[in-house]
């Protein structure tokens, strides 16, 4: 009962905590700034993050950054879809991200700067079009809003669209690649000049998915709102009190089950291109993606006992295997910890920071946490993989 008590008092103050950064009058820019920006006359990129949740949003974004880059055009920085407690809504680009640092890499506007600068005059609404990928020139039909997610992302901003251009250039570049980058330039500086189009309005992210192999440096430009972090870090220093922790990666949900079953036996699924360069000549495995509790446990138990830590952070979207692994770390001194946050961030924030981490080989909510690790040389490795292996 005193547990439970204590839960409950910890979640109360963490949804305060988290309603005070996340205030529409506090953190959401919906004010411009104060001088305005120039229009760019080499033009804007913009699209709709409509797919999936935090993971494949951002491997999204990574792939329009590059885009972005490669066409020198200003990308317009998406409100991102976040879902809460079943409820899906929308926070601006700075409620998760340092802008500033973005623009170390590219030029970049938040989209309510766009739309309070622009929305009136170079991009009114009566001169609005979408664009729609029509690689084999078919017959079909590109509706913007079609269904949601992107019918209520765009509403949201009360954006329509007057017009549909349908076009057959690739997106899809590595900025590691710059052979690539200059003539994917010269294709869309051909086929769709600024002078003629001078904001282009992807149906879906422009870019690779899963994200190119050169496009993981990015995310050295991704930093965390300030305060958001800092409610993260104090979630760790009241859990760890500075000592080591090994942290871990869930998927355990019953419709993974179904995402694992189509991944078994394929050389590339969703991220696995992370931990399965396509020279390793290998195949998806089921304890890659579905690990039984068994293995979890024993896999955990090595990295425990290799790192010398003293606590274990779970991060799941459903089954824990909590139980089993209190029973088995219990004998070592290792605390188990799992917070199951409002706000998924703190959860990835946590894995980022942890002395070693044990993600989902399939997973892009993994594959976010991996390349910052990354970034930061932090060591790492997925389930089905031996602790001391995969480090970069």
């Amino acid at each position: 009962m005193r547990r439970s008590l204590c839960r409950l008092l910890w979640l109360l103050t963490v949804a305060w905590s988290m309603s005070v950064i996340f205030s529409d009058d506090d953190i959401v820019n919906d004010t411009p700034v104060a001088d305005g920006p120039d229009w760019d006359d080499k033009g804007y990129i913009m699209f709709c993050p409509c797919m999936g949740r935090f993971g494949d949003q951002l491997e999204q974004f990574l792939g329009a950054l590059a885009f972005a880059k490669a066409v020198d055009r200003t990308l317009v920085l998406p409100r991102f879809r976040d879902h809460r407690n079943w409820v899906s809504k929308t926070v601006s680009f700075p409620d998760w991200f340092q802008v500033d640092v973005l623009r170390q890499f590219h030029k970049v506007i938040i989209m309510e700067d766009f739309l309070a600068y622009f929305g009136e005059d170079k991009w009114a609404s009566d001169n609005r079009r979408g664009y729609c990928s029509n690689p084999n020139r078919a017959d079909n039909q590109c509706q913007m809003k079609l269904g949601n997610p992107a019918k209520s992302y765009w509403d949201e901003m009360d954006i329509d669209f007057d017009d549909i251009v349908r076009y057959r250039l690739s997106c899809k570049v590595d900025v590691s690649d710059k052979a690539l980058m200059k003539e994917l330039a010269r294709k869309w500086e051909m086929g769709y000049p600024p002078s003629e189009h001078p904001v282009l309005v992807f149906s879906v992210a422009p870019g690779a998915f899963p994200v190119a192999a050169g496009n993981r440096q990015l995310q050295k430009y991704l930093k965390w709102n300030p305060d958001l972090f800092s409610v993260a870090e104090n979630e760790m220093n009241r859990l760890f009190h500075g000592e080591k922790f090994v942290a871990i990666h869930l998927r355990t949900r019953s419709a993974w089950v179904t995402v694992c079953s189509a991944a078994e036996g394929r050389e590339q699924y969703f991220a696995s291109p992370q931990c399965i360069p396509s020279s390793f000549r290998k195949t998806i495995s089921l304890d890659m993606c579905y690990p039984t509790s068994e293995e979890v446990v024993a896999q955990t138990t090595e990295a425990v006992e290799l790192y010398d830590a003293k606590h274990l952070y779970i991060a799941t979207d459903e089954i824990t295997y909590m139980r089993e692994l209190e029973a088995a770390l219990g004998p070592l001194g290792v605390k188990v910890h799992h917070l199951d946050p409002v706000v998924t961030q703190i959860d990835v924030i946590i894995l980022s920071q942890a002395d070693f981490f044990i993600g989902n080989c399939v997973s892009t909510f993994t594959a976010f946490i991996k390349r910052d690790r990354d970034i930061n040389g932090k060591p790492s490795t997925f389930w089905g993989f031996p602790a001391g292996g995969l480090v970069a």
